[in-house]
């Protein structure tokens, strides 16, 4: 029924300006001169969106970061989130986070949810590897609404979430050398701003194809300043991810753009940022070679020192940008 939407609205819209010619195909997306483009939805499913789409400040007022629900999982309850509720201290100790265990924070893009594959596939591969607490942000309110919308809420939502670990931590107990987040597209730009927020404390940040369409000069967008150690994973850089290097250590597997191994549409291709972090958490084997440049990254060309690309490590650093390449399909 979605892609009929979809359909439905690319075909309504095609006297518009800068209509993609075939549907579901981004290859004619140029960023900061194209309209329209195709993103995923939380079931993968592509759906056309309007960049210039007016933000709906109602929307972002009433749906903003407040509305955050933080998801606590650990191996005492691997299916079955506990609700910490930001200002409640009897939230977390009827709950089983444990203050001396590692604190993994997860978020997710724009229509997504809580229980959206980026979430659950990382969750379970933190918790398959490492007794620690994992909190899934939920902020399904404003992610499903307009992407320009949505974008325009992700200060908002990160500036909360870096105030609740700020009180978690303060209240609760916690070490910020124990704090690693991750954010996928959107979420890689809010896990930035929480990070921020919180002085830069955590002791790493991991954005997951950075959401790329309005984000190349945004000053909200993640950053090194985010926390200890900053890391991005690139795979469908100039479309719905940035390519540029944002980060301590950038990665860019196959290439860092469209077309990922196994991957027709580039809404796949950014999904896999994900699901290539969730293999590393559980396998650690994908080792970056550092290039001279971004050009030699794109080509899959480098031959520098080596740098495992994601994994579950906390106090994993780093510096430069990193090319490997990787399998079509799980575990890559």
């Amino acid at each position: 029924m979605k892609v009929v939407i979809a359909l439905a609205a690319f075909v309504a819209l095609c006297s518009g300006h800068a209509l993609p010619s075939v549907p579901v195909d981004n290859r004619h997306y140029v960023e900061g001169e194209s309209r329209y483009i195709w993103m995923p939805d939380s079931e993968g499913t592509p759906v056309l969106v309007d960049l210039q789409e007016p933000v709906d400040e109602a929307v972002v007022n009433s749906r903003n970061g407040a509305n955050n629900q933080y998801w606590l999982f650990t191996r005492q309850n691997q299916n079955n989130a506990q609700i910490l509720i930001n200002g409640n201290i009897n939230s977390v100790r009827n709950s089983n986070y444990a203050s001396n265990k590692p604190l993994k924070v997860i978020v997710h893009g724009w229509n997504s949810n809580g229980g959206s594959s980026v979430n659950t596939g990382i969750t379970s591969a933190f918790l398959a590897v490492q007794d620690v607490n994992v909190i899934v942000v939920d902020w399904r309110g404003l992610a499903g609404s307009s992407y320009t919308s949505a974008a325009n809420g992700v200060p908002s939502v990160g500036q909360h979430l870096g105030n609740f670990l700020v009180w978690l931590i303060n209240n609760a107990g916690g070490n910020w050398n124990n704090v690693h987040l991750a954010g996928h597209s959107l979420g890689a730009h809010i896990v930035g701003v929480a990070g921020r927020q919180a002085g830069g404390r955590p002791s790493r940040v991991t954005g997951l194809d950075p959401a790329g369409p309005g984000w190349g000069s945004n000053s909200n967008a993640l950053n090194r300043n985010s926390g200890r150690f900053v890391e991005a994973i690139h795979t469908d850089g100039n479309i719905l991810g940035l390519m540029a290097a944002i980060a301590d250590a950038d990665f860019y597997p196959n290439g860092g753009r469209h077309p990922q191994p196994g991957c027709s549409l580039s809404t796949c291709s950014h999904s896999r940022a994900h699901e290539l972090f969730a293999s590393t958490i559980r396998h650690n084997r994908f080792t970056g070679r550092q290039c001279s440049n971004l050009n030699q990254a794109q080509q899959s060309n480098c031959s520098g020192s080596s740098l495992n690309m994601g994994n579950a490590v906390i106090n994993k650093s780093g510096n430069g940008i990193f090319g490997l390449t990787t399998g079509s399909s799980w575990p890559f």
